[in-house]
């Protein structure tokens, strides 16, 4: 038994197509399809069943594959500790920011990251946070830019830049615009732009409305700053931004009103997999990272 077996094993059983696993690893079909057999006859077991038009697993295929996945991330972790012993500066991080606030908030680290280690490759994916935690845990990112340091998922490590409250934005010609405060319930009849469905800030809105005693009407969903800001200058909505980004809007016409209790944050942290060997390139962003919220 060797790593490619099992590397080719779980592609398969990725795909359940011999065919597509053939063509994700750039080898032939039929060099899959012996490795494959190999596999089994060394298991002594059948791990797939071929008799179907669509190729399914075992239920000793499945126990095989929950354990091949773990062989595999151990394997990586090897190979990315023995890269670090050797004192290669270079590779790749896969960072996922969300939309809106990312760029804004994030922006300064991640310059000085780059300026620090200009032979390691960035990839930013932008997407929301329920999606981030998503792909840190799978693997897919190696760490998460997140708009929310409380989560359930015990898989996951996370450490907090700020807080910063949502003020409530709005055009100067709506009544609200005279108040200096506001209440949640005083809402209740306008029409909201706010964030799409995978953002935490729609899940906390919506749960403060419930809270007193309202739904939300909602006028659109996004995930850009500007488009916000130009619905409530064009007089379509309300929106609750955070008070960072709303000391920004270039508008005289959008007023600015905090809430008589700060019951809605943005909180922004930094998140990745626990219990997971960390490359040098990944480890270095967190400490800078640290650093950054000391400052």
């Amino acid at each position: 038994m060797d790593i490619r077996q099992i590397e080719y094993f779980v592609e398969v059983a990725k795909h359940l197509s011999f065919t597509k696993a053939a063509t994700t690893l750039h080898v032939s079909q039929p060099s899959i399809s012996k490795a494959i057999q190999n596999f089994e006859a060394e298991l002594g077991v059948p791990l797939f069943y071929r008799s179907s038009k669509q190729l399914e697993l075992t239920d000793a295929g499945q126990a095989v594959l929950i354990n091949s996945m773990q062989v595999l991330e151990s394997f990586q972790n090897l190979r990315s500790e023995l890269t670090d012993l050797m004192q290669l500066k270079k590779g790749q991080i896969r960072i996922g920011i969300p939309p809106i606030v990312g760029a804004e908030f994030f922006s300064r680290l991640i310059s000085y990251y780059k300026e620090l280690y200009p032979y390691i490759e960035i990839l930013l994916t932008e997407v929301g946070t329920k999606r981030i935690r998503q792909e840190v845990e799978s693997g897919e990112l190696d760490i998460g830019l997140v708009c929310s340091v409380t989560s359930s998922n015990e898989n996951l490590e996370t450490i907090r830049f700020l807080k910063d409250p949502l003020l409530l934005i709005v055009h100067e010609s709506n009544p609200l615009a005279q108040k200096k405060k506001v209440q949640l319930s005083d809402l209740a009849k306008e029409n909201f732009i706010i964030y799409r469905k995978d953002f935490i800030l729609y899940d906390r809105i919506i749960e403060e409305c419930s809270k007193n005693g309202f739904f939300p009407m909602i006028a659109c969903e996004t995930t850009q700053k500007d488009f916000f800001i130009e619905m409530v200058q064009a007089k379509l909505g309300i929106a609750l931004l955070p008070e960072k980004l709303a000391e920004k809007i270039p508008y005289t016409s959008i007023k600015r009103i905090p809430f008589h209790e700060e019951a809605i944050h943005l909180e922004l942290g930094i998140t990745w997999k626990k219990n997971k060997y960390l490359p040098f390139s990944v480890r270095e962003f967190i400490k800078l990272a640290h650093e950054y919220v000391l400052q």
